[in-house]
């Protein structure tokens, strides 16, 4: 069957004639019109990119080459013993295209096994941050020290054929991805738990070793670790991460770079911080209500005082979506399978009776439903995870499998420099006016 590297050169090739077909044959066809509104109002529902991995639904949510999260959960192998899906299964599907065997997972596994040494100076670069650095801080710095490693950046210099730029970036790819783990666990140990750090385990997958190398040995938690890294993997390309992601790597900047670059955008409050905002938020809520398992009725003037105060309910609400999250309904289903009777899990289910109501009555809130981030903090408090900080951390190693092998996609596909045309307030008005074509009108 050859290796995976071989499997992905055979489907890129058919999909470079195919594109470069469909191209010539419609490459003039309009596809879409764009309001004023739209861009001024950060370009929501413009189409504008190609992403293989993923699409994104307004109704029915997040497809991964086709198949939902249910069938993923159905279809995608599992661990010795587990009911979750190994995220190398995702990775592998969303790189191929085909759904992986066992052995596929098993191979890939043992692919990033043998890729997961992380040199000593980047640890050193974790270590010469501050211990009260943010976690992602830490994080984004040990990605850029392990730019020192990249097989593009010494390929370009040496002069590549621009043909075969995909393979150092599909080596590059595996590397990071293998590291992720580890560099975590170190950031996740130096800041919370004394600086006492836990060897890998070469026998586990990649998600349960990363499970182990945190610290947590409960089988549940490995299966977590599995569930979290394969829904959180991927969202389409239009996300602040994906997209920044595809917009530094078609600089040519290596996947260290690029990656960095998204786990930057990931940090912000209105991306992959969201899951920290939502603990924070009912831990607040609790303290101020002097009460662990608030009522749905004192939720709902919780939720109300919030909304009063000019803030947002974090984890309400998506730029795309327009129902519930497959994503929340995933862990919710974790949660009651394995933590029923957790306090803060059954508020999370409480708030999420209560708040798409609230929400609704404003009648300006497009989507009142919950995202992600509304669930996925409470299921890591249960095991004992409470350094709420560091979940967009466990959000970045996830993120880059869907980040990654969209980027190795992009240059076996040849994807040009990204660079939108942008106009100034005062040519609009000049557009308006009938004054000039900034539209080509």
């Amino acid at each position: 069957m050859g290796t995976l590297k071989d499997r992905f050169k055979a489907k890129a090739d058919t999909a470079a004639v195919e594109i470069k077909d469909l191209l010539k044959e419609h490459g003039t066809k309009v596809i879409g019109e764009v309001q004023l509104s739209q861009v001024y109002q950060g370009m929501r529902g413009i189409t504008g990119l190609v992403s293989e991995t993923s699409l994104l639904d307004s109704q029915e949510g997040i497809r991964f080459r086709g198949y939902s999260i249910p069938e993923l959960q159905e279809k995608l192998p599992k661990a010795k013993n587990g009911s979750e899906p190994l995220p190398e299964g995702l990775f592998y599907l969303m790189l191929i295209g085909e759904l992986p065997t066992e052995a596929d997972v098993a191979d890939l596994s043992a692919m990033w096994q043998r890729r997961s040494h992380v040199p000593n100076h980047v640890f050193d670069a974790i270590d010469a941050l501050p211990v009260t650095a943010h976690p992602m801080t830490m994080f984004v710095s040990a990605i850029m020290a392990l730019q020192t490693e990249s097989n593009f950046a010494k390929r370009y210099a040496e002069g590549i054929n621009k043909k075969d730029y995909w393979e150092p970036v599909f080596d590059d790819a595996m590397d990071l991805i293998a590291r992720l783990p580890r560099v975590a666990a170190y950031i996740y140990r130096r800041k919370y738990k004394n600086n006492q750090h836990i060897q890998p385990n070469g026998l586990l997958d990649w998600a349960g070793n990363l499970a182990h190398m945190l610290g947590f040995e409960d089988e549940s938690f490995k299966e977590l670790m599995r569930l979290y890294m394969t829904i959180h993997a991927d969202h389409e390309g239009g996300n602040v991460s994906a997209h920044t992601t595809h917009l530094v790597g078609s600089a040519l900047s290596d996947p260290y770079l690029s990656l960095a670059a998204g786990m930057n955008g990931l940090a912000g409050p209105l991306h992959g911080l969201a899951n920290q905002e939502v603990v924070k938020w009912i831990f607040e809520m609790r303290e101020q209500l002097k009460n662990e398992s608030p009522s749905r009725e004192e939720i709902g003037e919780y939720v109300k005082q919030t909304l009063n105060s000019g803030k947002v309910v974090p984890g309400y609400g998506h730029a795309v979506l327009r129902k519930t999250d497959p994503r929340f309904t995933a862990q919710m289903e974790f949660g009651k399978k394995h933590m029923p009777n957790d306090p803060l899990v059954q508020t999370v289910w409480n708030i999420y009776e209560e708040v798409p109501p609230i929400l609704q009555s404003l009648g300006k809130i497009k989507n009142p439903w919950p995202n992600v981030d509304a669930h996925s903090g409470a299921l890591l408090v249960h095991y004992g995870m409470v350094e709420y900080e560091f979940y967009t951390v466990l959000f970045g190693v996830s993120r880059a499998l869907g980040v990654l092998a969209s980027l190795i996609w992009d240059r076996a596909l040849a994807f040009p420099l990204e660079r939108p045309k942008s106009v100034t307030t005062e040519l609009v008005k000049k557009w308006l006016k009938g004054e000039d074509n900034i539209w080509g009108e």
